[in-house]
């Protein structure tokens, strides 16, 4: 098997097509193979599946190397196993039921709380490549490879970056500050602290805009919960790229709310990033 590969999941659904199409994209960008997947419960049901996809990709891209893999069971179980080593994963959003329905939204959703490489999600409507920004979005600087992987994304689309950071500040009531001295303990602190989220956009990319300096990057933090916040901002770009912190253990892993929400709600396709 390749050493360096993207992987895909397909199924026979429109959205699966749309995720081999961006996986075999991926593939040649990275200069790799691309690893078709199709999880049946016979395998003799793969066989015409994989057989498209491997027509449509060698139309596409006619010197990029597809190998195909018949596996009877569990679409996640499968895709998770061939994803270990795997520059990259890509999985559709949700497919169309009966024989074709082994990549539903559930799927998407399994795969990404398990994975421990990146998966990238494709939904929302319109292309990841089209020319729109990449979105990073961004918790702290803890999220040091997921910004990372914001700017190589970012420099192989010849896109912007558009990197937000939220946080929900617990301001006093209104009533409040006018009640209190100007430079009360409480207001002084306040202040530190929204000057201090305020610089963790350029704080945590200073380093990745020296090292990708073709990359364009606008940095912002804003005062509102973060799904909602990325959810807005997906609207306008190509690709949106998180962080994923598995909750809940390695037994019984499970998305952050964030993660979930995007998956659900992105206008766009999404890039998750396992952080540890």
């Amino acid at each position: 098997m390749t050493a360096q590969h993207v992987v895909v999941g397909v199924d026979g659904s429109l959205i699966a097509v749309r995720a081999l199409d961006r996986a075999a994209d991926e593939a040649v960008r990275r200069g790799a193979a691309l690893r078709v997947v199709c999880a049946v419960p016979d395998k003799d049901e793969a066989g015409p599946i994989l057989a498209a996809a491997v027509s449509r990709t060698s139309a596409r891209h006619p010197d990029l190397p597809v190998e195909t893999l018949a596996r009877e069971g569990g679409a996640t179980k499968a895709l998770l196993r061939e994803s270990e080593g795997a520059l990259l994963t890509v999985v559709g959003s949700r497919g169309l039921g009966g024989v074709t329905g082994l990549l539903l939204g559930s799927v998407s959703l399994h795969v990404a709380a398990h994975t421990r490489t990146p998966l990238l999600v494709v939904r929302g409507d319109h292309r990841c490549d089209d020319g729109r920004e990449v979105l990073l979005g961004l918790a702290g600087d803890s999220d040091a490879d997921t910004a990372a992987h914001a700017f190589q994304e970012a420099e192989r689309l010849g896109a912007p970056l558009r990197v937000l950071h939220s946080w929900a500040h617990r301001h006093a009531s209104p009533e409040l500050p006018s009640l209190l001295p100007a430079t009360s303990p409480g207001q002084r602190e306040e202040a530190r602290v929204d000057a201090a989220e305020e610089a963790v956009p350029r704080f945590s990319t200073a380093e990745l805009e020296e090292r990708y300096p073709a990359v364009a990057v606008e940095a912002r933090t804003v005062r509102t919960s973060p799904a909602h916040a990325l959810v807005e901002a997906t609207r306008q770009a190509g690709l949106v790229v998180i962080g994923v912190h598995h909750h809940g253990g390695r037994l019984h892993p499970r998305l952050g709310p964030v993660a979930h929400t995007l998956l659900h709600r992105s206008h766009c396709p999404v890039l998750l990033v396992p952080t540890g």
